[in-house]
Order: structure tokens, then C-alpha cells, then sequence
């Protein structure tokens, strides 16, 4: 969806300025309610109406760590995302730290924690039936 052009902004803040509600300022112009009244926040706060530039999100916080969390994982292959985090002592979530891992394209597999059947090799069984899969 394209943004409202300026011209539109101007013409719905005069007349919120000329003494328009709301309401009657959206059902007007075919907007919503919440967009009028974050407009009108956004002039008094900021002085701006023209359309934000899409895409202008602020930047993740582990970005300027990236090069610390990759030698992280390089040291310490089996560690777990919360010990990972305890390594790099960055103020960072769990989650945050996995979306970093996955936007860095580092993946890494967890050591198996039940040995190897030395013996034989196990059928896995489904269902009530006991017939191998």
C-alpha cells in the first residue's frame, strides 16, 4: 500500500486546525480515526507529516557483536544459546541471540546425548501394531 501523499496530509491538518473533529476529519478523507490522531501526534511532536521511508527500522542490537558471536560459536561448538550468551556477556536475550546466530547463517548441532547402541541397531516401533516403521 502506498503512503497518503503530503498534499492530502496538508488538507486533513487544516482542517483538524480549522476546528474539525476527528471523526469527521477521517470519514472526510477515508481514513481512520487512529491515523488522523497519529498525524496530528506526529506534527506536534516531531514537526513532520510527510511519509516515513519504508524500511527505516533501527538496527538490531547484537550487529556491531556480530564478529564476537561468531568467534563465540568458533570456540565453543556445544554450547547452548544461554551459555553462549554467559560467554560473549553481551545484555542480549536467548532469542535475540538465536536470531542473530540465524541472520549470521551460523548453524550448529548439539551433541548427541545417548551413546551409540554398540550391540545392534534399533527398530523404532509406531503405533500399537509394535511394526517397524
Amino acid at each position: 500500500m502506498e503512503p497518503y501523499p503530503t498534499e492530502m496530509r496538508k488538507r486533513i491538518l487544516a482542517d483538524c486546525d480549522a476546528g474539525m473533529g476527528t471523526q469527521a476529519v477521517a470519514l472526510k478523507y477515508l481514513v481512520s480515526e487512529s491515523w488522523v490522531r497519529r498525524l496530528k501526534q506526529r506534527r506536534r511532536e516531531n514537526g513532520e507529516i510527510s511519509a516515513r521511508r519504508p524500511g527505516s527500522r533501527r538496527q538490531p542490537k547484537w550487529l556491531p557483536h556480530a564478529e564476537r558471536i561468531a568467534e563465540a560459536v568458533e570456540k565453543h561448538p556445544d554450547a547452548t544459546l544461554a551459555e553462549l550468551r554467559e560467554h560473549l556477556g553481551l545484555d542480549i536475550s536467548v532469542p535475540t541471540l538465536a536470531r542473530a546466530l540465524q541472520a549470521l547463517r551460523i548453524t550448529f548441532k548439539k551433541k548427541c546425548f545417548t551413546p551409540k547402541n554398540r550391540s545392534a541397531r534399533t527398530l523404532r516401533r509406531s503405533g500399537s501394531n509394535g511394526k517397524p516403521r
